[in-house]
């Protein structure tokens, strides 16, 4: 789409804080007013908005995508997508483990351990592991704990938590980031440590580092978009 107006900047409208171009305000895809929650949130945003060229480019903002699942995704269904983030809980990524190599094993011990930790520590959510791809089942009450933990945020945390859960694989990746526990590089490592072990042992990927790259990007907007709130 081609670039139709030539300043951008947060500002109220209806009662709300929210991106003007020009004086009108963004809507969503679903052409929801883009309210948002805080003025470093707006400021953001229009950040986003002031540096596009010529075309815009919905891609090179991903706050602005991040606040607008929030509006026409989450907030609709609010507890539906909590309970599909928690639901990760069941089959989290850091719960299943390699048997072999070695190196493998200490490599997710190391990342992965300290993550469960935090989390039953954190919020009472004791998670069992096991080796192999085979389902095991949570502890009710760990599954208990995470809902629990997921409920407490409202449409616009959930939009990220929920990003983040789906491109790491694991829910407690996502509320560790969340909660300031783990950064947005340090979650994409935690999520990569197989393909990370892969590259050292079998040398560079062009593919493998693309995605790593872009799982990234990813977490880090998430990470800011939460520090936004």
């Amino acid at each position: 789409m081609k670039r139709f107006y030539k300043q951008a900047a947060a500002g109220e409208h209806e009662g709300g804080l929210a991106v003007l171009l020009d004086g009108r305000p963004v809507r969503t895809p679903k052409r929801t007013l883009l309210h948002l929650p805080t003025p470093a949130l707006a400021a953001a945003l229009a950040e986003e908005w002031q540096a596009q060229g010529d075309e815009i480019e919905p891609a090179a903002m991903p706050l602005t995508q991040l606040a607008s699942t929030a509006l026409d995704r989450v907030a609709p269904q609010i507890g539906a997508v909590a309970a599909e983030i928690a639901k990760f809980a069941e089959t989290d990524l850091l719960c299943y483990r390699a048997d072999q190599p070695d190196s493998l094993v200490q490599a997710q011990h190391a990342a992965w351990a300290p993550l469960l930790a935090w989390a039953d520590e954190a919020l009472g959510a004791r998670l069992v592991v096991t080796q192999g791809i085979n389902p095991i089942p949570q502890p009710a009450e760990a599954i208990a704990r995470i809902q629990a933990a997921v409920a407490g945020y409202d449409a616009f945390p959930l939009a990220a938590l929920s990003v983040a859960t789906a491109v790491t694989g694991s829910v407690v990746i996502a509320l560790a980031l969340a909660q300031g526990r783990i950064s947005g590089d340090q979650a994409a490592d935690a999520a990569q440590v197989d393909e990370a072990h892969q590259m050292e042992r079998w040398g560079h990927d062009p593919e493998a580092e693309a995605r790593l790259e872009r799982l990234r990007a990813e977490l880090r907007a998430a990470e800011r978009f939460l520090a936004l709130l």
